[in-house]
């Protein structure tokens, strides 16, 4: 993962782990939003019913982790809503500020988002039930991050997949950020339909092993 080498706080099922470590991290300058882009988010803020999320905390903010750098979550352990998922290893909240060889990954949304390469990469991913009607229709919206570093630890894509009830139902891959060195959003919307009065959403990595970043944000459900 993109957190790897770096000093970090590890949840491990309840218990807190800081590892010692001297490397410093220096927070990305993330410059503002473009004007255009700035407008067109207004209109459509204006133009579109502010629909409740059914899924909580779709933006990582919560536990709040240091500036400029990470906490990772093993498999089994809980932060605000959300469960770890996988095989193994664990998934890293990042800070929107954080920077590793060269590359800046700003937040897609609020201040913070989850890499779902962890620092073991091995399939994990986060997970969150809801109460729904059978066979109701929801609008599943979200963001993947993705650098390019084609000799370098965060490899070329990032592909997010979804499962719901741990049925596969969409695959989300981003290929953007060529030539660049800050992390590129792509926004992806599909729609699901609730299997039962239960649904669980899932996000796994679907990233191969050595590609150590894949970024989710943006989550929404309606």
């Amino acid at each position: 993962m993109l957190l790897r080498g770096i000093g970090s706080t590890a949840v491990l099922a309840g218990a807190i782990l800081v590892s010692a470590c001297s490397a410093s991290v220096t927070p990305a300058q993330v410059g503002p939003a473009r004007d255009g882009l700035q407008n067109s988010r207004s209109q459509i803020a204006a133009e579109t019913p502010d629909l409740p999320n059914l899924l909580k905390d779709g933006s990582f903010e919560t536990p709040l982790v240091p500036v400029g750098g990470f906490t990772v979550f093993n498999v089994g352990s809980t932060f605000s809503k959300w469960t770890v998922t996988g095989p193994g290893g664990d998934v890293g909240i990042v800070s929107g500020t954080f920077t590793q060889n060269g590359f800046s990954f700003p937040a897609g949304c609020g201040n913070q988002f989850i890499d779902l390469t962890g620092i073991e990469t091995l399939g994990n991913g986060v997970q969150q039930t809801i109460t729904t009607v059978m066979g109701s229709q929801h609008a599943l919206s979200f963001s993947v991050g993705n650098v390019v570093d084609p000799n370098g630890i965060f490899g070329t894509t990032s592909t997010v997949k979804v499962y719901v009830n741990d049925v596969h139902v969409f695959s989300a891959k981003n290929k953007k950020g060529a030539g660049g060195t800050v992390q590129v959003w792509k926004a992806f919307t599909t729609t699901i339909t609730a299997p039962s009065t239960r649904t669980t959403i899932r996000f796994s990595n679907g990233d191969p092993p050595g590609d150590d970043n894949n970024g989710l944000d943006c989550i929404k459900l309606n």
